[in-house]
């Protein structure tokens, strides 16, 4: 027997605004930021679960004291008995009453859980010597049924139903995962479409994008229209007709102003319009979907849970969700969204739009591709070329593809070198920077 005997929580930050990366019409100067956890126990193969919550800077801290506020319930507790109840886990962490009214399972407190519950995943993946989604995929339907609460969702999907779902994939399993690991699995990539970019840089990243095998680019919009129209036509000149366009507007528009100006940028063969709008607004996203159809609207990166998920199907209010590693609670709630998709036939498509969320979030696809949906054709993750080289197992991204992780883990673990250097507010990079943020100690973690 084992004791997990540490939780470990780092504020970690890349000055990505200084390039312009990760910029768009709401976020104009993002630093990638990871409110980074570690938790070990006294085993002696001395391995380490490792995951993060993503942000993009300021309010990194909030989310480190957030995830530091855990260790009472992780610290000291039988590592063998918590890795093998992962349902368990997850319900005793959502469920405690007072942790529970920060939320209720949404909001910082909620993203902190999926934090620890995702490396706990990493090291039950790390000791089984599997990647996640392979470990997941192994599972008898029932051990997957059992690490979903179910509770608010039973008008959607019951029990009984997700089992079904996951039984039909059981003979399906090994010659799906064969099919995976001979073609992997499709990407689309945002890197060319960061809306601070100039249009040399535009125009050179739609280039490589091509010569790399993408048929999907996707563009950041919604800061002025006319310049929308000109960057739309620029990109589509580059691409040609025949490689698909998306466009991401970020929450910037209410209802009317959102359709009029997609209809303004619909001559450019739009294949998807991200959040168009408030997160939060099911109704709003409906009527959207509503007026532009048929281009679809894609939504979820900062869906709050798995009930916002359910109202999002219900309401016919998208037709491409986009799944987050790390903004629900973590695996276990993924699972439960990747259920609901499948049992009312959306197409998932995964935002990794930021520091390690490639990583942790194509173990979620893949398994959906092995044990539970078995789609390829009409999904994709997202791609963005910035900061792999941060992480252990780093994504294998290549002639458009995902290709599968082999490396035990969730793919979540980061570089030593790169949390000493990015450490913030002292690590080299932040300590001789002349412009800091002045409200980086508003809280900080003892």
């Amino acid at each position: 027997m084992s004791r997990i005997t540490g939780l470990r929580v780092r504020d970690i930050r890349f000055p990505t605004s200084r390039e312009h990366d990760g910029s768009d019409a709401m976020n104009p100067a993002p630093d990638y930021s990871a409110a980074y956890v570690e938790i070990t126990t006294d085993a002696a193969d001395g391995l380490t679960g490792s995951a993060f919550v993503f942000t993009i800077g300021r309010g990194n801290e909030v989310q480190e004291a957030a995830i530091a506020a855990l260790r009472g319930h992780v610290v000291g507790r039988d590592a063998e008995a918590v890795l093998a109840d992962m349902g368990g886990m997850w319900r005793a962490l959502v469920h405690d009453s007072q942790l529970r009214w920060l939320g209720p399972e949404k909001g910082v407190m909620h993203m902190a859980i999926g934090a620890v519950v995702n490396a706990l995943w990493d090291l039950r993946a790390k000791r089984a010597g599997q990647p996640l989604w392979a470990l997941l995929a192994d599972m008898s339907p029932r051990e997957l049924v059992d690490l979903v609460d179910f509770r608010y969702l039973t008008d959607a999907i019951t029990p009984a139903d997700a089992l079904a779902l996951l039984e039909q994939a059981v003979p399906l399993r090994a010659e799906r995962r064969r099919t995976l690991e001979q073609i992997g699995y499709p990407a689309y990539t945002t890197t060319p479409g960061w809306l601070g970019y100039d249009d040399e840089k535009l125009v050179r990243l739609c280039r490589e994008a091509v010569d790399e095998g993408f048929t999907q680019i996707k563009l950041k919009v919604g800061g002025d229209v006319d310049e929308d129209i000109r960057r739309m036509g620029i990109a589509r000149d580059v691409v040609g007709p025949d490689i698909r366009i998306a466009i991401d507007a970020n929450q910037r528009w209410d209802v009317d102003e959102a359709v009029a100006w997609i209809d303004r940028l619909r001559p450019f063969d739009v294949a998807w319009v991200e959040e168009p709008t408030s997160p939060d607004d099911v109704l709003a996203h409906a009527e959207i979907a509503r007026r532009i159809a048929p281009i679809p609207v894609a939504t979820g990166e900062h869906m709050a849970n798995r009930v916002i998920a359910k109202q999002l199907i219900q309401a016919e209010a998208m037709s491409v969700l986009q799944i987050d590693a790390t903004r629900v609670a973590g695996v276990n709630e993924n699972l439960a969204i990747l259920l609901l998709a499948a049992k009312h036939g959306v197409r998932v498509c995964p935002h990794a739009g930021g520091v390690g969320l490639c990583e942790a979030v194509q173990h979620l696809s893949m398994f959906d591709a092995v044990a539970l949906s078995g789609a390829l054709d009409d999904r994709c993750i997202e791609y963005v070329d910035h900061l792999h080289e941060h992480f252990v197992t780093p994504v294998d991204v290549h002639d458009g593809r995902y290709w599968p992780p082999t490396a035990p883990g969730g793919g979540t673990e980061m570089l030593a070198g790169s949390l000493d250097t990015f450490s913030y507010p002292d690590g080299p990079v932040w300590a001789t920077d002349t412009a800091v943020d002045p409200m980086r100690d508003a809280v900080r973690v003892a």
